[in-house]
C-alpha cells in the first residue's frame, strides 16, 4: 500500500495543516505586531515615563499600531522603545505625546503623523518631536502651589488684624494706616463737633433761603423774564433796535465789519485778534426790574483781553454831593445830598489777564473802580464770576454763566450782595447771546451788497 494513501498519513497531514492555520490565526489576533506583519522598532526620550508599562498600546489617530517594547533609564531620563506594525508611517516630523487613559494615571503613547512628503525614518531611529501638554500630576502640583499661596495669604491677614498689627508686610501697613486714619477722623469730629453742627446749620439756612427765593412768585417772575427775552429776540429778528440792525441791516454789517478790520489791523492783525459782541438781560427779582448789558470784548492774545460795555440799569445812576452852608453870622453846616438819574446809562471798561482757568480783571465797573475774578469749568462752558466795585460803599455782584449752545448762554446769581447805597440785594436770572468775529465774517459772506 502506498504511504500517502494510508489513513495514518492523511490524519497526520490534517493535523499539521490545522496546526499551521491555528498558528497563523494566533499571530494575526495576538496583541502587538507579529512576525508576519513587517514590524519596525523606534525609540524616544521623555523626562517622565510615569503611567507607561511594557506591552501597553501605541496608537495613531486613536488606532492601535504597536506596543511599548521596553522602558529603560538613560542619562536620568526615560528611554522608551516601541515596536510598530508596517502600516505606521514614521517621518522626521512625527510627534510623540503621552496621553492619559483615565484618572488613575494609566497612559499610552499617541503618535501624530508627520508631513506626507517626508521620507520614512530608518528602523531603530529616534523620534525627536515630543509634545508635553501636562498631566494630572501637574494639575495636582499647581493646586498644591495655589493652596500654599492661599495659606500664606491667610497667615498674613491673620497677623495684620491681630494684636498691634504687622508693619513688615504691605497688607499689614495698609491695615495700620486705615486704623490711624479712622482714629484721626474720630478725634477731628469729636474735637470739632460744634463746628460741624454750625456748618450743617448754615447749609440748612442756605437751602431754606434758596427755597424762599424759588417760590411760585419767583417762578412767575422768571416766566415773565423769559417772555421779555423772547420779545427782545423777536425785535432782533425784525431788525428793530441797535442789535437788530446789527444782525439784519446790510449797511450796518458792512460798516461794523470794516470797523473790526481796522481795529484788528491797529492791534496786530486780524489773524491774531479775537473780537466778540455780547448782549444779555437780567431779571432782578428783588426789585422787579430788568437790567441789560451790551459789550465788546477785544482779545489780542490768549492771555489777556479788553472789555467795554454799556449797562442800562433801571435803578439809575446815583450821585452823592456834599455842600457847606454858612448863614450870615451863623455856624457852617454840611449838607449831603444824593441824586438818582433814571435816564443815564453806566459804563464798564476792563483789562483782564488769564492764568490757566482763572481770569483777573480790573478797571471801571458800572462807573466805579473795581476788580473781578472768573473761574472757568467744563472746558470753559461754565464760568463762576465775582465783581467788587464802588469801594466807598462796596458793591458785590456774583454769578454763574453757562454756554449751553454756541452763541447763547444763561446767567444767574446775586446783585448788590452787600446792599450798597441802602438798596436791597437781589437774585437775578437772565440769558444772552454773543457774536464773535468769525460769526460776523460768516454773516458778511452771506450778505449780497447791491
Amino acid at each position: 500500500m502506498n504511504l500517502f494513501q494510508t489513513p495514518e498519513f492523511k490524519v497526520g497531514l490534517l493535523v499539521v495543516v490545522v496546526s499551521a492555520l491555528i498558528g497563523v490565526m494566533s499571530v494575526k489576533v495576538a496583541e502587538g505586531p507579529g512576525l508576519l506583519t513587517g514590524d519596525r522598532s523606534y525609540w524616544f526620550v521623555v523626562p517622565d515615563a510615569g503611567g507607561l508599562v511594557k506591552n501597553s498600546a501605541v496608537k495613531m489617530a486613536g488606532i492601535k499600531v504597536g506596543v511599548i517594547e521596553d522602558i529603560v533609564l538613560e542619562g536620568g531620563k526615560a528611554k522608551v522603545m516601541v515596536r510598530l506594525e508596517g502600516d505606521a508611517r514614521i517621518t522626521k516630523s512625527t510627534k510623540v505625546e503621552l496621553k492619559s487613559d483615565g484618572i488613575l494615571g494609566d497612559k499610552h503613547v499617541e503618535l501624530t503623523p508627520g508631513a506626507l512628503d517626508e521620507a520614512v525614518l530608518d528602523e531603530d531611529a529616534q523620534i525627536s518631536e515630543i509634545v508635553d501638554r501636562g498631566n494630572l500630576s501637574d494639575v495636582v502640583k499647581e493646586v498644591s502651589r495655589i493652596a500654599k499661596s492661599l495659606n500664606e495669604l491667610a497667615q498674613t491677614l491673620n497677623s495684620a488684624t491681630r494684636g498691634d498689627g504687622d508693619s513688615s508686610t504691605p497688607i499689614g501697613r495698609i491695615v495700620l494706616n486705615i486704623e490711624k486714619l479712622s482714629k484721626d477722623l474720630s478725634e477731628v469730629t469729636s474735637d470739632n463737633k460744634e463746628k460741624f453742627n454750625e456748618i450743617v446749620q448754615r447749609v440748612h439756612n442756605l437751602t431754606k433761603n434758596l427755597d424762599t427765593y424759588v417760590n411760585d412768585q419767583t417762578l412767575a417772575r422768571v416766566d415773565q423774564a423769559v417772555r421779555n427775552i423772547e420779545e427782545i429776540t423777536d425785535k432782533v429778528n425784525r431788525g428793530e433796535g441797535t442789535l437788530g440792525r446789527l444782525i439784519n441791516d446790510e449797511q450796518t454789517v458792512k460798516e461794523l465789519n470794516s470797523a473790526i478790520t481796522n481795529v484788528n489791523k491797529f492791534l496786530g492783525g486780524a489773524d491774531k485778534l479775537q473780537t466778540s459782541i455780547d448782549f444779555h438781560s437780567e431779571y432782578l427779582s428783588g426789585v422787579d426790574l430788568t437790567k441789560s448789558y451790551l459789550g465788546v470784548k477785544i482779545q489780542p492774545g490768549l492771555d489777556r483781553y479788553y472789555e467795554i460795555a454799556v449797562i442800562d440799569d433801571p435803578r439809575g445812576v446815583v450821585r452823592s454831593e456834599r455842600s457847606e452852608s454858612t448863614p450870615l453870622g451863623g455856624a457852617t453846616s454840611t449838607i449831603d445830598t444824593t441824586t438818582t438819574y433814571k435816564n443815564r446809562v453806566k459804563f464798564t471798561a476792563l483789562f483782564a489777564k488769564n492764568f490757566y482757568d482763572f481770569t483777573i480783571k480790573g478797571g471801571i465797573i458800572e462807573n466805579a473802580g473795581g476788580i473781578g475774578l472768573d473761574y472757568h469749568l467744563l472746558d470753559k462752558k461754565l464760568t463762576a464770576s465775582a465783581e467788587f466795585f464802588q469801594f466807598s460803599d462796596l458793591y458785590i455782584r456774583a454769578f454763574l454763566r453757562y454756554n449751553f449752545v454756541k452763541g447763547v448762554y444763561v446767567i444767574a446769581g446775586g446783585d448788590n450782595l452787600a446792599e450798597a447805597n441802602n438798596d436791597v440785594s437781589s437774585a437775578f436770572f437772565g440769558a444772552g447771546i454773543f457774536i464773535t468775529n468769525d460769526d460776523l465774517k460768516m454773516l458778511a459772506s452771506k450778505v449780497s451788497f447791491r
